[in-house]
């Protein structure tokens, strides 16, 4: 779905997963700057937006769903899984409920099969899905903004930032109070120094949020009945994953910044050493410049130097071996 934001000056079109918003408007760095003093939005309208009205919503979320949903607050955000039967990640849904409805938005795209899993699981509840995306917009104003959200627009509040559902017919006039505006390249680099993981960038058919460090924040661990609750049992009570998301500080006097999928190696076994892990996502950052998310083997020692491809890269822990 094309955002009307396209047409902003400057604005230049994202590509891949994130095609439909723009990328950025012309200055990546002073986006990123904005967004991190709490200035500006970021265009999100092409991720997709599902609800579940009825009396049952939370009872039978808290079912399906890696976190305790069954009592959530009206206003309260959060964030849930949806797992295989092996315990890998299938969906993950950022979610908040009004009182009547719960909304959550998802990655570009995936409304579609999270909601065919959804509609097999109704059984006797007394719920009904929906996909929103056509209607719903969803916007990023940052941490410490004051920009005014339009009354009866759903708000998700969390320590980075609020996610604001829209009324899509309503996205041009909010783009037109709200501040600069910011790409998502300038909202992926701030997610990449946060240690946040995302579906689809950080995760491969046989990921287990352990990895991730999505354990607490997206997985409660005080309840089950949920499809791949056990994968998540065993590993927590009795052993360890066997990846572990690092933070690279990668050499800022490389030109090329290695991509999605680079091989990561020890530095200390040269450039036929064997492969330990593969960068995620990378970025360019205002502050802390070229940088990147990893999944490496658990093994891997904490304080080892890596090589991403050709370029030198100092690891932060995210999740402890």
């Amino acid at each position: 779905m094309k955002s009307p934001l396209l047409s902003l000056p400057g604005a230049v079109p994202a590509e891949g997963v994130d095609e439909g918003v723009a990328a950025h408007y012309g200055d990546l760095f002073r986006e990123q700057r904005a967004l991190a003093e709490g200035t500006g939005f970021v265009d999100l309208s092409h991720r997709g937006v599902v609800t579940v009205t009825g009396d049952d919503r939370l009872a039978w979320l808290h079912l399906l769903l890696t976190q305790h949903v069954s009592e959530l607050p009206a206003g309260r955000a959060t964030e849930a899984l949806i797992l295989s039967a092996n315990g890998h990640i299938e969906h993950a849904l950022y979610l908040v409920d009004d009182g009547t409805t719960t909304w959550a938005h998802v990655e570009p795209g995936s409304q579609e099969a999270l909601l065919a899993y959804l509609e097999s699981m109704k059984f006797f509840y007394r719920v009904e899905t929906a996909d929103r995306t056509a209607d719903t917009a969803v916007v990023y104003l940052p941490a410490g903004s004051i920009a005014e959200v339009p009354e009866g627009a759903v708000v998700r509040e969390t320590p980075y930032g609020r996610d604001v559902f829209l009324p899509r017919d309503e996205l041009e006039s909010f783009a037109a109070e709200a501040g600069p505006p910011a790409g998502v390249l300038a909202h992926e680099a701030l997610r990449v120094e946060q240690h946040r993981p995302r579906l689809g960038f950080e995760t491969d058919h046989r990921t287990i949020p352990h990895e991730l460090g999505w354990i607490g924040s997206a997985v409660h661990l005080q309840k089950g009945c949920y499809r791949g609750q056990e994968t998540v049992a065993r590993v927590q009570n009795l052993g360890k994953p066997p990846r572990r998301l690092v933070f690279l500080h990668l050499d800022g006097s490389e030109v090329h910044l290695p991509g999605p999928g680079a091989e990561v190696r020890l530095a200390d076994d040269g450039p036929d050493g064997r492969k330990i892990g593969f960068v995620t996502t990378s970025v360019r950052h205002h502050e802390l410049g070229p940088v990147a998310l990893a999944l490496v083997k658990r093994n891997v020692p904490v304080d080892a130097r890596l090589m991403a491809e050709e370029t030198a890269a100092a690891q932060e822990t995210v999740v402890e071996p």
